[in-house]
């Protein structure tokens, strides 16, 4: 995406290819996203995750700020049915997807939201302290275990100060616990690595977080693990 179409211009921040950072968020085009409410959000979260999309709606409720940062955005979903502390919120959308920026976007664009093509593996570009920070499904869509994956925390040093909330879901296996049918669907999404999330645990989660954070709590859904941190160290 080369034109402005929000209050910041697009800007690519990966390197351009096929490897595997970029198989989690290469499936969302734009018929995939027009699909995304009703198979994942609507079908999937209720009757394979055990998650309902309204737990993740009360997520972003309990966390955003004025300034908030959102990364993966998906189809703008919890973005647009969030509770906003203000009437104006300045959001910042963020992904390596332009196609996923553009459904984002659109759907919020009341909010009059900034654009970032982003890789969450590369640092992000320093920017005044967001009050909160979005990674929600972001985390089973990256390649590696759950330690490679933190360092997407690590990555946000430079616009968090020490209060801001950093908060998302994720979808786990190990201990959690999986119906057939979402064995088979993880199964099934692993092979095409659109999800990457193998030896995701939460146990593993909640360590990493509190390597990072002093407040930190991680709480299962059905086989999805709800976090929200702050208080960096």
């Amino acid at each position: 995406m080369s034109d402005r179409s929000g209050k910041d211009a697009v800007s690519a921040a990966s390197k351009p290819g096929g490897d595997a950072r970029d198989a989690g968020q290469a499936i969302y085009s734009p018929l995939v996203l027009r699909l995304y409410d009703i198979w994942v959000l609507g079908i999937s979260n209720r009757f394979v995750w055990r998650c309902p999309s309204s737990r993740l709606v009360a997520l972003y409720n309990r966390n955003v700020g004025a300034r908030h940062l959102d990364i993966g955005v998906g189809s703008g979903y919890f973005l647009d049915k969030a509770a906003w502390p203000v009437a104006s919120p300045d959001i910042t959308l963020a992904d390596l997807n332009p196609n996923s920026l553009a459904a984002a976007h659109a759907r919020i664009a009341r909010y009059d939201p900034g654009l970032q093509r982003h890789d969450a593996f590369e640092r992000f570009p320093r920017a005044t302290p967001y009050e909160s920070i979005g990674l929600n499904y972001l985390l089973h869509c990256l390649p590696g275990d759950i330690r490679a994956k933190s360092v997407v925390f690590d990555n946000l040093d430079g616009v968090m100060h020490r209060d801001t909330r950093v908060f998302g879901a994720t979808i786990v296996q190990g201990d959690a616990p999986r119906s057939l049918a979402a064995r088979r669907l993880m199964e099934a999404y692993n092979r095409k690595r659109i999800f990457s999330n193998t030896h995701d645990r939460i146990p593993d989660l909640a360590a990493e977080l509190e390597r990072r954070f002093v407040h930190v709590n991680v709480e299962r859904v059905g086989c999805v693990a709800l976090f929200e941190a702050s208080g960096r160290r």
